[in-house]
Parts: structure tokens; C-alpha cells; sequence
């Protein structure tokens, strides 16, 4: 970060500023994370890296860091790293990203779709499927196409922001034909 030029002073980014790089970084988050963890799935790869990280189909909160070393610094470390350099950001800009791409990672993973949190669907989907939803945002998978199954489920339906306490199962039932008889 030196290197870069980054400021490890005590005058703190504007919140603008912190805004603007916010946006760089999730961009640079999003094509890093989804080309990476896209390469992981290649049949060649996926069997000796990532299969560790899908070895839970229902995946729990740390899950989101279980993984081979080599996915975790070229999947997880690098993608988070590249804007706040490139950037040559504050400090405190980095850590505050890096506690926000954390949260994030243990939230997508956590199981739970709680209220005012971002939704677990998408990538509990990808868990589930294997074929669909590798990015973050979920931009790239529109642009290649890689959540066209994710959208016609009724997850897709529940990838929603929570603005209440009622669950999103309630709101959104799954059909009873998918019903199981006991």
C-alpha cells in the first residue's frame, strides 16, 4: 500500500470520496471474484481446489472461508485487494472495505435471509447447482448468462431485500407440488 502511494495519515477520505472508491472496488470485486471462481469450476480444476468449498450444499456462515488456499488468496484475497491499490487508498477506506467484503462473504453464506441484510438466494442457489450465480453482484452472471436457470426458481423470486419480519418463505411458498409427502 506504501508503494501505491497510500495515505496512512490522520486526515480521513471525504465521504465522497469513500463512495467513489466504494464503487471501484465493488466493480473490481465483481469481475475478479466471478472470472476466478468461474475458472474453479472448470472441470480440470474444480476436483483438486474447489470442491473443498462445495462440499456443503446448505452452506453456514463459515463456509465462506473454507476453501483450498490456492481459491482463497486468487478467489477471495486478490479480487478484494485490487481496487483498494489501484486506488491507493486511506487506510481506514481499506479496512473499512475489507470488513464490509467479509461480511458480505459470511452473509451470503450464512443460510439465513434475515431483514435489512443482503439476500443469501443467489448464492445458496449456486451451492445447490453448481452452474449458476459466480459473481458477486450478480452482473456478470446476467452478462454471460450464467443465472438463467437461478432466475426461472422461485429462489430468484426470494432474492429480495427483507423490510420486514415476515420470513420470505411465507411470502413467497414453495409450490405444493414440490411438496414431499411424509
Amino acid at each position: 500500500m506504501q508503494w501505491r502511494g497510500s495515505s496512512f495519515g490522520r486526515e480521513l477520505p471525504s465521504i465522497y470520496w469513500v463512495m467513489v472508491e466504494a464503487v471501484v472496488f465493488l466493480i473490481f470485486e465483481e469481475i475478479g471474484f466471478y472470472y476466478s471462481h468461474r475458472l474453479f469450476h472448470h472441470p480440470r480444476v474444480y476436483r483438486y481446489i474447489h470442491k473443498i468449498h462445495h462440499e456443503w450444499t446448505a452452506p453456514i456462515s463459515v463456509v465462506a472461508l473454507y476453501c483450498h488456499p490456492v481459491e482463497h488468496f486468487f478467489a477471495n484475497v486478490l479480487p478484494a485487494l485490487i481496487g483498494p491499490i489501484l486506488m491507493a487508498s486511506h487506510i481506514a477506506t481499506f479496512m473499512l472495505w475489507i470488513n464490509v467484503a467479509q461480511i458480505s462473504a459470511i452473509i451470503s453464506h450464512c443460510g439465513y435471509h434475515l431483514p435489512f441484510l443482503p439476500s443469501p438466494e443467489a448464492h445458496d442457489f449456486h451451492h445447490l447447482k453448481f452452474t449458476n450465480n459466480f459473481g458477486t453482484l450478480g452482473i456478470l452472471d446476467r452478462l454471460h448468462g450464467t443465472d438463467t436457470l437461478f432466475r426461472q426458481s422461485k429462489q430468484y423470486q426470494r432474492h429480495i431485500l427483507l423490510t420486514g419480519l415476515t420470513p420470505v418463505k411465507q411470502s413467497f411458498p414453495d409450490d405444493p407440488k414440490d411438496q414431499k409427502c411424509e
